[in-house]
């Protein structure tokens, strides 16, 4: 059975638990621990949600924040329903296709 998985990123809500609300307070951690990143690419971490991220910079994510991965990414996994093959029918309603008897009723 096909599965959908789906994550959320928490990097905010950690900071904010650490007292850390934006983007400048977290830059230092970053710059002690040898991460060179841009505020504009520390802004898109801290406020989006990443579709790549480096192992060096989660090590560090997780370092200063005192956390492990699967705080910062929080996932879920559903199942999908199956999906029918191009030209195969569906099941057959027998029910449906049964017929109704009818009543006749004289004229007038």
């Amino acid at each position: 059975m096909p599965r959908q998985i789906s994550y959320r990123w928490r990097l905010r809500e950690l900071m904010a638990v650490r007292g850390m609300f934006t983007v400048a307070e977290l830059m230092p951690h970053l710059t002690e621990r040898g991460i060179t990143l841009s505020s504009s690419q520390v802004h898109r971490l801290v406020s989006g949600t990443p579709e790549r991220l480096s192992l060096p910079v989660l090590a560090t994510l997780c370092d200063i924040l005192d956390c492990t991965p699967a705080d910062l990414i929080a996932t879920s996994a559903q199942n999908l329903p199956a999906r029918r093959a191009a030209g195969e029918e569906a099941p057959i309603n027998l029910a449906a296709r049964r017929p109704t008897r009818v009543r006749l009723m004289p004229e007038g």
